[in-house]
């Protein structure tokens, strides 16, 4: 069951007024909207928000919509309405029911103006607030002189703060009491003018932004806050305050069921994760397939590597104690540097002017963005490699992000900085050795460092694994691939 599509389907619902039942004893939205505009008219007159210069009421005559300004001008709008609503409910546009302000521009606030917190220190919010749902995290704080020039971004208790930098379109309501502050560049600030309509009106938010990430690009994660004079004329379908709170309560106790339904999947994807870990452990302990004893030992694979690559014997220095291994492997195995059967290229990043979109030359692999489902993807091209991978070759994503691990299965490519290509010698199965490293994974990532952190040459080329014979390391390899299948049959049958 997908349940990111079961909870829009859901609200999709709930806006259209299919959800729950519509009651004719309920008080009509049209008094509610009559009630929010004189709230608003109230916040004019104290000054505390300025007249809006597009402000307009929605009503319906003959079956049609109008749109009727401030100026006395009307228009049909029959053309925006994007589906009917039930008779009780009213249209408005978000700019109706609340006040937007977005953050201060970035120059505004720099970290130049921050100052340790005291009793006279002003907060700045930030993104974080609205992430983590917190009006306590933060340490950023402003003079009384600066807040006298940002006075205009003050948020205030019951405000809505939303995230609009990094992770977009989180929202989060202000608590009663809150330190005095201003929101900064990565924050908008939402002013109901009715506090009553919260719940259906974050709802119907979330939707909004939801469906605009959709129409922005694949899948749910919002990239950008639509343009404030775009967001500010969404039309909202407001429904009776009671059905509202029905709605609302509808949602919650439905919510609850499918966290359940999401809990449980996140329980079988646990397990799967744990199963495979034990796959792979199983797997190089000797202990997946039997051994065979016609199989060619694993010493005299070694040594035939070794006779074929003379250069393989110039290992790096050792720096970890190896006199005694982790576990017991069969007799038929050999613990092995792995430096012994592979060549290591590191490497590099090409410049802005070799390389390009057109199809020309051959493909520039940069990093994990060209990782998807353990497949290479190709965006540039360059007639000027410096660095080739050939087919097969093993490539490991090692600064920024680590530890992708992904088999060649283009042919030549140039690789950046941000990738290691593991060249073996044929004797050793290119799979096995990449299993290795999924289990070795968390290992490697431990060596890591630098701000952007990265891994060297030598946190791979000093590591030690168990060498199967040959023989029995295809029959490993087809063993986990059968296992491997069954559970990704699993993990897809608890997404469908």
């Amino acid at each position: 069951m997908d349940t990111k599509k079961l909870r829009q389907k859901i609200l999709d619902l709930a806006i259209r007024g299919k959800l729950v039942p519509q009651d004719p004893n309920d008080e009509p939205a049209s008094v509610l909207i009559e009630k929010i505009r004189a709230e608003k008219e109230q916040l004019i007159k104290e000054k505390k928000i300025k007249r809006d210069k597009n402000e307009s009421h929605i009503y319906r005559s003959d079956k049609s919509y109008y749109e009727k300004f401030a100026d006395g001008t009307v228009k049909c709008i029959d053309e925006e309405i994007p589906f009917e609503i039930p008779e009780s409910w009213e249209w408005c546009r978000l700019r109706s029911v609340a006040f937007y302000k977005k953050g201060p521009f970035g120059s505004s606030i720099t970290k130049s103006m921050f100052i340790p917190e005291s009793e006279n220190a002003i907060k700045v919010y930030e993104q974080k607030n609205a992430i983590y749902k917190n009006a306590e995290i933060g340490s950023y704080y402003i003079s009384e002189e600066k807040f006298d020039e940002l006075k205009g971004f003050q948020v205030y208790p019951n405000d809505i703060i939303v995230s609009c930098a990094g992770t977009i379109g989180e929202t989060y309501v202000m608590p009663t009491e809150i330190k005095k502050g201003i929101i900064n560049q990565a924050l908008m600030r939402i002013k109901l003018f009715n506090n009553e309509i919260l719940d259906f009106y974050l709802m119907y938010f979330d939707f909004v932004l939801k469906n605009q990430a959709n129409e922005q690009g694949k899948g749910t994660a919002i990239k950008n806050i639509p343009p404030f004079d775009i967001l500010k004329n969404f039309l909202l379908p407001l429904p009776p305050l009671n059905e509202q709170y029905r709605i609302r309560d509808f949602i919650q106790d439905i919510n609850k069921k499918v966290d359940c339904i999401d809990n449980d999947k996140n329980i079988v994807s646990a397990l799967i994760i744990q199963t495979k870990s034990k796959i792979l452990d199983l797997a190089i302990r000797g202990k997946l397939v039997p051994q065979d004893p016609n199989d060619e030992p694993a010493s005299v694979l070694l040594e035939r590597i070794k006779s074929e690559h003379p250069e393989s014997k110039k290992k790096p220095k050792n720096t970890v104690d190896n006199s005694h291994y982790p576990f017991e492997i069969p007799e038929t195995w050999e613990w092995c540097q792995i430096s012994t059967f592979l060549v290591l290229l590191s490497g590099r990043d090409l410049l802005p002017t070799e390389y390009s979109d057109i199809p020309l030359g051959i493909p520039y692999i940069t990093g994990a963005s060209n990782i998807v489902k353990d497949e290479l993807t190709i965006n540039r091209w360059t007639n000027f490699p410096k660095v080739i991978s050939e087919k097969n070759d093993l490539l490991i994503t090692c600064k920024g992000t680590i530890g992708e691990i992904v088999i060649n299965n283009i042919g030549r490519i140039h690789i950046a900085r941000q990738l290691m290509a593991i060249r073996m010698s044929n004797s050793i199965n290119i799979k096995y050795i990449q299993h290795c490293l999924h289990l070795y994974i968390d290992q490697i990532k431990e060596q890591a460092r630098g701000i952007i952190p990265g891994i060297s040459r030598e946190d791979i080329l000093l590591l030690y694994i168990p060498v199967p014979p040959a023989n029995e390391q295809k029959r490993i390899v087809k063993k986990m691939e059968e296992i491997f299948d069954s559970l990704y049959k699993i993990a897809d049958s608890i997404k469908a």
